[in-house]
């Protein structure tokens, strides 16, 4: 159910043209990293893999300090205001369209 709901959003940024989705699949209520979180991880990289994808930046990378993510901030500054940005909420994902 998580990936099909992950490919219709998917399919809807695209639609509406968007060059980048904030998903929130969450990290799981065990605290070791639920099956949520992986699944979509999985499909992400196979998406990328397909060239479905431009690529992604997992919340545990998501700051400054990661050579991709500066790279993105550099080409969107608006999203140094996330808030989400230097956290390591393993709990999102930022999806580069």
């Amino acid at each position: 159910m998580a990936l099909q709901r992950l490919d219709r959003e998917l399919a809807l940024a695209r639609q509406q043209e968007a060059a980048l989705l904030k998903v929130i699949h969450g990290y799981g209520s065990s605290g070791t990293g639920g099956e949520i979180r992986i699944a979509v991880q999985k499909r992400l990289h196979e998406l990328k893999e397909a060239g479905q994808i431009r690529g992604c930046i997992f919340g545990e990378d998501w700051s400054k300090s990661d050579a991709t993510t500066w790279q993105l901030l550099r080409v969107h500054p608006e999203l140094k205001s996330d808030s989400d940005l230097g956290r390591r909420n393993q709990g999102i994902t930022v999806i580069v369209l």
